[in-house]
């Protein structure tokens, strides 16, 4: 059964689910093969992204860095067709202005271990609505690095126990996200998020050599705004005048503090920034 991290019993009225060209009316049927290596192995791809009153948000390129979450792990190109059918049925007569789409891409029923799958792969879609995120977020650092180096480094697989563990040792410590240092101790990325830190007028974030996942916001802000890429030592990062995170659900987030440091949220630049892509969002829903 497709799970949730709510009880079934408190789950939201406008959850809807979408399994291999299947809309399910009682979500509580949707289920995928128990031997699906995506549930066995962890052997699985997802996108989340966000839906506001004009519709989701940058469905390409979601799609396009799904396909080479899949590359990344020998699986078969994605159906961008059939997703996209999968994304109109469960949005299809919807009552709400805010949700949030989950595509999950999986290599299909496998053997009991890490041997290939079978396949063939299966496809997800499930979408509800959402709550905005706050204006700010307090954050922590973590105690445990990104492997950098790592097969599954800038990959959104599946297997996401490593960041389950972070975000719930931030919020042991009433944060909302955890930051991780790589095994070089540069700053790389959050659990769901990626990193910008103002220096004066300099906005720089994390290369991806340093291990982050390349978000979908992220790229937009380095297209749109003059942002510098480099290392950054979690003193220097620490440093900053300001510091955002940015994701397809957060947008920019500004973070009011960091390990117990006041910062200033929103900050300036991070306003500027906010704004800005907020404008170039509202003209162009899927950029």
């Amino acid at each position: 059964m497709i799970s949730s991290d709510q009880h079934p019993a408190t789950l939201s009225p406008h959850l809807r689910v979408w399994v291999d060209g299947r809309l399910y009316e009682d979500r509580d049927e949707a289920r995928i093969p128990a031997l699906d290596s995506g549930v066995v192995v962890g052997n699985g791809v997802f996108e989340a992204l966000k839906v506001t009153e004009q519709g989701p948000f940058s469905v390409r390129r979601h799609l396009e860095r799904l396909d080479r979450s899949a590359a990344a792990l020998a699986m078969p190109v994605p159906d961008h067709d059939v997703i996209r059918a999968g994304i109109e049925a469960v949005l299809a007569d919807r009552t709400y202005a805010e949700g949030k789409i989950r595509i999950t891409y999986t290599a299909g029923s496998g053997p009991l271990g890490s041997q290939a799958a079978f396949g063939p792969p299966t496809i997800v879609v499930a979408a509800d609505s959402r709550s905005l995120s706050p204006v700010s977020a307090v954050i922590v650092t973590s105690p445990w690095s990104r492997n950098e180096h790592g097969a599954m480094a800038g990959v959104k697989s599946t297997s996401y126990a490593e960041n389950v563990r972070n975000l719930a040792y931030a919020t042991e410590r009433g944060a909302s996200e955890a930051l991780l240092l790589n095994t070089a101790g540069n700053l790389c990325e959050g659990t769901g998020s990626n990193v910008f830190c103002v220096f004066g007028s300099d906005i720089v974030t994390p290369t991806l050599a340093s291990g982050p996942l390349a978000g979908i916001t992220r790229d937009l802000v380095l297209e749109w705004c003059d942002v510098q890429e480099a290392d950054l030592t979690l003193a220097e990062a620490q440093a900053a005048d300001e510091v955002f995170l940015t994701s397809s659900l957060r947008d920019i987030q500004a973070v009011s503090v960091w390990d117990g440091r006041s910062l200033t949220a929103p900050g300036p630049q991070t306003r500027r920034l906010a704004a800005l892509l907020a404008q170039r969002l509202e003209a162009t829903p899927d950029p």
